[in-house]
């Protein structure tokens, strides 16, 4: 089934994020980490970013179940400095981890002006832009990196090593549109070949190479293969670096052996590894003057001549705002493979499935 043949259905944002908080509540999850949890999955799906949305929510659930990802974490937190924080996050999944780090890291931030973040023993986080969009909130810039299971070949090889091994960078703006640069080290984010494969949709050229090494636009071989890194071995290297921060300096895994949570037969913990750096602006300048800095600087390169067929410059972020400002007001869309096993998984827990729009605004005619 092509893309074209995937019907979409639309729902409300507010309703999907407490279809997925009470399905994480009847599976045991704290309230506090499910509403987490739902928070960061349905921000992706309201900014656009639809494969690291609630779309992931199946897989997350089948984990819990075979106990490969700790449903109740007992997280520790070891300050080994005034800006050193060490966090062991039990196994736990990274969306919780993180976000109880970085909420302690803003606090340690705030006192010596930089703070590290080193996590071991965790599991997928969902989009790094959401930590750093949690650090803007406190006027804090933040820089976000995680390993991942393997997906991109070291340049010149046809066998995945390092994981896609995002980075995110988020810099507060005064208002709620920060600058938020959220990129894996691959030319695509891996959960977008993932999503691909569940819709029944190929990948486009340029994406991907399968176990043979050779160019392919099949999502199936592409997961088989490896993903192709950003601008070739520039951005190998940049995966390389990432690697070092996130499974060598946190503890965790590194490379091959970061466990993958879709490989029904691994076994182990995944030990993903993060890694943050948050900087308390206030510490460097007065943070009202960094607005007017950051704004300037931000108007004047909106304001660049624009090349042809371009009829706006826009900074990393605000399509990001627009999209959530859609979508809020106009609902996020589920294609019918990711619906099915959404509705399934609730069944099996006794969480009914919200009606779509069009059915809302049938039954309030």
């Amino acid at each position: 089934m092509n893309e074209k043949e995937q019907k979409m259905t639309t729902y409300a944002e507010s309703d999907l994020r407490q279809f997925c908080k009470t399905v994480l509540e009847e599976m045991g999850m704290m309230g506090d980490h499910a509403a987490v949890v739902s928070e960061s999955l349905l921000r992706a799906n309201l900014e656009g970013v639809d494969s690291h949305g609630i779309s992931r929510l199946p897989i997350y659930a089948k984990r819990f179940t075979d106990q490969r990802i700790n449903l109740t974490p007992s997280i520790v937190m070891e300050e080994k400095s005034p800006s050193v924080l060490m966090v062991n996050g039990d196994n736990g999944l990274g969306h919780v981890i993180s976000y109880k780090a970085i909420k302690k890291g803003i606090e340690m931030a705030k006192q010596s002006g930089v703070t590290a973040i080193a996590i071991r023993n965790s599991n997928h986080f969902g989009t790094a832009s959401y930590f750093c969009q949690l650090a803007c909130e406190e006027n804090l810039a933040c820089i976000g990196f995680t390993n991942s299971p393997p997906g991109i070949a070291p340049w010149g090889g046809k066998e995945a090593f390092f994981g896609t091994n995002p980075m995110a960078f988020g810099f507060p703006t005064g208002d709620d549109q920060p600058v938020i640069i959220d990129l894996s080290t691959s030319i695509v984010a891996r959960g977008k070949i993932i999503l691909a494969e569940k819709q029944g949709q190929m990948i486009p050229d340029g994406w991907a190479i399968d176990e043979k090494g050779e160019p392919t636009n099949d999502p199936k071989a592409a997961l088989n293969g490896s993903v192709l890194p950003l601008g070739g071995a520039k951005g190998s290297a940049l995966a390389l670096a990432v690697e070092i921060l996130t499974g060598l300096l946190t503890g965790a895994a590194f490379g091959p052996h970061v466990k993958s949570i879709y490989e029904d037969g691994e076994k182990g913990n995944a030990n993903v590894g993060h890694f943050f750096i948050l900087m308390d602006i206030e510490k460097f300048m007065n943070v009202n003057v960094f607005f007017e800095s950051i704004k300037s600087l931000l108007v004047e390169m909106k304001d660049v001549p624009k090349a042809p067929g371009n009829d706006e410059i826009r900074y990393p972020g605000e399509r990001r705002k627009r999209e959530r400002d859609k979508r809020q007001q106009e609902g996020v869309q589920l294609s019918e493979s990711v619906l099915e096993e959404l509705q399934s998984l609730g069944s099996r827990y006794g969480v009914e499935f919200p009606l779509p729009l069009s059915s809302q605004q049938a039954i309030n005619r």
